[in-house]
């Protein structure tokens, strides 16, 4: 049964769209929110593509292969916001890259501002419009590094610069109305080809030189890009997600086990490791995010009953290599 708040909104849009869930969604263009985007506009919901550069939207989202997605730069937001359903926040600079201190400020700014800007205009809506459901992006840097502690929704946060940056991007999004279910989704390394560490990491593979990344002993907590976008959409529809989500598969592995696997998968050697410093001089401090790692558990993913479609890495690279997802 449609409530009051939902009517309201259905009562602005077309007939065609009374049953459509509308979603406003930052970072869309991003290599997770690109296969959101597609996943939604697939199932018929109404999306609204919420960008600082609308030529690049269009670009990731022509008219004729997405007809009826909005897409607003930033003077426009508030207009859309009002009257979604619900609102995804995935936006933020990308972390694997060359930190330099200008770099770490944007990494932590492109986060706490944009999450800080939705939450103020969800605060703003008129009480009738207001989305109802909040799905905010974090990450498992949350927790530090280590590589032999365990990690779940209930650990503690770590002392380092990427603990940090998700401290305060997920204190931005806390400040939302007490009456919007907030869904805070710690996302682990996602795996696809199209984007992520994977992309970098299979040109290396076929030249041969693919392998263990510094000792290979660290924890790599990975989820496929699919599940992840099927978590955020179970977090949209299924009121009993909310709080923090771990996003990351059940079974995290070695780095050398996932190097490993990739050899096998491709038929390349994975045994000659990449040194540490040859990493520190391609990404500087940013080389930390694949040098430390973490053993994250979606504990809070299981209990809700959620279903993996990639549970093990083995089957992931394999549907990811082979082209088939």
């Amino acid at each position: 049964m449609m409530t009051g708040r939902r009517k309201s909104v259905a009562n602005r849009t077309s007939n065609h769209e009374e049953t459509q869930m509308i979603v406003s969604i930052t970072g869309a263009t991003g290599f997770v929110g690109r296969r959101l985007v597609q996943r939604l506009h697939q199932d018929k919901y109404c999306v609204r593509v919420l960008t600082r550069s609308k030529s690049k939207a269009q670009l990731v989202f022509p008219v004729r292969e997405f007809p009826g997605i909005v897409i607003a730069e930033e003077p426009d937001w508030k207009n859309c916001i009002e009257g979604s359903n619900a609102v995804v926040n995935l936006a933020g600079l990308p972390i694997s890259t060359r930190w330099s201190s200008e770099v770490k400020k944007e990494i932590m700014e492109s986060r706490i501002n944009t999450t800080s800007k939705v939450v103020a205009l969800i605060n703003a809506s008129q009480d009738d419009l207001r989305p109802l459901v909040l799905v905010s992006a974090t990450a498992v840097g949350y927790y530090g590094s280590s590589e032999t502690e365990v990690f779940d929704e209930r650990s503690s946060s770590g002392n380092d610069y990427l603990a940090k940056v998700c401290r305060e991007w997920e204190g931005s999004a806390l400040k939302v109305d007490k009456n919007v279910r907030l869904a805070r989704i710690r996302i682990g390394v996602v795996l696809g080809k199209e984007g992520g560490a994977l992309a970098k990491m299979i040109p290396l593979f076929m030249m041969f030189a693919g392998g263990p990344l510094g000792s290979g002993n660290q924890w790599f907590s990975w989820i496929h890009l699919d599940d992840i976008v099927n978590l955020i959409c179970e977090a949209l529809s299924n009121p009993s997600y909310k709080g923090v989500i771990n996003g990351t598969a059940p079974n995290p592995v070695r780095l050398k086990e996932m190097c490993e696997q990739m050899g096998n998968i491709m038929g390349r050697p994975s045994w000659l490791p990449v040194p540490d410093f040859a990493l520190k001089a391609v990404l500087g401090e940013g080389a930390s995010i694949v040098l430390e790692g973490q053993k994250v558990l979606p504990a809070r993913a299981k209990e809700l009953g959620f279903s993996f479609k990639y549970s093990y890495v083995k089957d992931a690279l394999k549907a990811i290599l082979s082209g088939e997802s």
